[in-house]
């Protein structure tokens, strides 16, 4: 491990030698060094710890949650964060050697413990965070980085347990058309492609006069992961999210574009492509491109996900045009592929908020860390302000007035101004549905007001299939085990296996657009060429090594 660190920091010095520094600079603790008894809330003054947010925007911590935190910890945060798609910023922090006090760097994350950059959280959680011992439970132990060195280097980002009550599904299509089709699902790729094409021979324009397309994609970026390539793993293998790989009943790594049933996804693209259904643009198109056809109502289906086309269909919320917006599915490739979209695959760990090597008062941070995931802080920052954002009925339960749900959903600035829901991501969380001592939920969603909040299209849909909830037409999560590993994109892993999935990837993008692009009769050549390319790469080597990754996680839990 420390050659590993040592290499990955020798690397990152010579290629950013010359450049300016990053963020971190001072670490801003107002106070100094603080002990344990007297950092924070405890010594009656307020620290200020930086904090990189690779996901992050602007905070000029001013809304009411952000007093909120800081009058309750003695805490606040100043965020930074990335200026560009193209942000450098990681690897101007590991060549400085100069980090803020607290970081979140997503798929970078591994590139920092290599250099040594963040500090073994275990001992402090020990002592100072009880709260965060508590929220993890026995998933507690995932956080731990490897068998080899089992530090915890960071908190997890995302939802530990609790149910899904809302999924975009593996496929989309406007509710028109379901409605056209009696609200009948389709069970296979076959169907699917029956409905797209029957709704288009009998309303081949939209009420302005625009042609229809079928379906469209979003490949000219690295959009190309969420429109092209996730789905293929979830329809055709039936997969959970993992990323660009599947992992079998042997917890055998494969880069999942080798598939035979995802082959078989792609020559049906393919074909789709040649008969004009799929659009002739998807590979050029830029993303606001994409994005103002869905504007448009005038694209049939998509293979998508609801943060991903949620721009568009606010344009056609807008207008009434809800029945141009997009019902769910758990589409698969046929009737013996169960769609995974509901699977909790366990608590997500690779992506989270660590304390650096940099910081002056590491007790300050796990103690504003362990604040955000006791019950007092995961309600004031999901919910607010009581009184404000949301109130107490006389059975203890917290709710949210019409209003309050109204502006939530439809002010964009909402978060910013109030700061619900502002300041809970990217630190820990309990998932939905999971409830406090008082029965409430932890955060703002439940069954209930999932529900409430349907639209006419949803709600006529839910009642044609007799249930309470979109998402309960698809496979149950109490259907699938939940596996001994996490969800292998986000795992941190080594920069040797990074730089050879990278290149796999730069090569599967192009040469997928190619074979869908192609005529049906080179398809086979095209795609075979693609997996010697893919050969040639290492794909053997690196899914050797992500198999090496998932047994020692697994044997953390074990």
């Amino acid at each position: 491990m420390k050659k590993k660190r040592i290499s990955a920091l020798l690397l990152a010095v010579t290629m950013t030698a010359g450049v300016l520094a990053g963020c971190g600079g001072d670490t801003a603790a107002t106070t100094g060094n603080e002990t344990a008894t007297d950092s924070g809330s405890d010594s009656g003054e307020v620290i200020e710890l930086t904090f990189y947010n690779a996901d992050g925007e602007e905070d000029p911590w001013t809304d009411p949650v952000a007093q909120a935190i800081t009058d309750k910890t003695g805490i606040k945060l100043k965020t930074e964060y990335p200026i560009s798609q193209d942000d450098e910023t990681i690897a101007l922090m590991i060549a400085e050697q100069d980090y803020p006090d607290m970081i979140f760097a997503k798929g970078d994350a591994g590139s920092l413990i290599d250099a040594g950059a963040l500090i073994d959280m275990t001992d402090l959680i020990e002592e100072y965070g009880p709260n965060i011992k508590k929220l993890y439970g026995e998933e507690f132990d995932k956080l731990k980085y490897s068998a080899e060195d089992p530090s915890i280097y960071q908190l997890s980002s995302y939802n530990v347990g609790g149910e899904v009550f809302t999924h975009a599904g593996t496929a989309q299509v406007q509710w028109d058309v379901l409605k056209a089709n009696d609200y009948k699902l389709p069970d296979t790729l076959e169907e699917f492609e029956t409905m797209i094409k029957d709704y288009l021979a009998a309303n081949p324009t939209t009420e302005d006069g625009l042609d229809r397309i079928g379906f469209t994609l979003s490949c000219a970026d690295w959009h190309w992961m969420i429109t092209l390539g996730n789905p293929a793993g979830f329809i055709a293998d039936g997969a959970p999210d993992n990323g660009q790989w599947l992992i079998d009943e042997n917890n055998q790594a494969i880069y999942k574009f080798r598939s035979d049933k995802e082959k078989e996804y792609f020559r049906w693209m393919c074909r789709m492509y040649n008969e004009g259904i799929l659009d002739p643009d998807f590979a050029t198109q830029t993303h606001e491109d994409y994005i103002a056809k869905i504007a448009s109502g005038r694209v049939v289906a998509l293979f998508d996900t609801d943060w991903d086309y949620a721009d568009g269909e606010k344009v056609l919320k807008t207008d009434g045009k809800y029945g141009s917006t997009y019902a769910p599915l758990p589409l698969t490739m046929d009737k013996d592929t169960t769609c995974a979209a509901l699977m909790y695959q366990g608590l997500t760990t690779g992506y989270g908020v660590g304390i650096s090597t940099s910081c002056e008062d590491p007790v300050a941070a796990v103690k504003y860390l362990d604040f955000l995931c006791s019950d007092e802080g995961q309600v004031l920052v999901q919910w607010g302000i009581e009184d404000e954002n949301y109130f107490v009925d006389e059975e203890g339960h917290r709710y949210r007035t019409e209003e309050e749900i109204k502006m939530s959903n439809e002010d964009t600035e909402y978060k910013k101004t109030t700061g619900v829901g502002f300041h809970n991501y990217p630190f820990p969380y309990y998932g939905d549905g999971i409830v406090d001592s008082t029965g409430s939920t932890y955060t703002t969603k439940s069954r209930a007001s999932v529900a409430a909040e349907y639209n006419e299209e949803q709600k006529a849909a839910c009642e044609a299939w007799g249930v309470e909830l979109m998402v309960d037409v698809f496979p149950q999560a109490d259907e699938f085990e939940t596996p001994p590993y996490s969800a292998i994109w986000a795992y941190a892993k080594p920069m040797e296996f990074d730089e050879i999935a990278n290149q796999l990837d730069e090569i599967a993008w192009p040469s997928l657009i190619g074979c869908i692009m192609g005529s049906e009769a080179d398809f086979d050549a095209s795609y075979e060429a693609m997996l010697d390319e893919l050969e040639a790469t290492g794909m053997a080597e690196a899914e050797q090594m992500l198999t090496d990754i998932i047994a020692e996680k697994v044997s953390l839990v074990q």
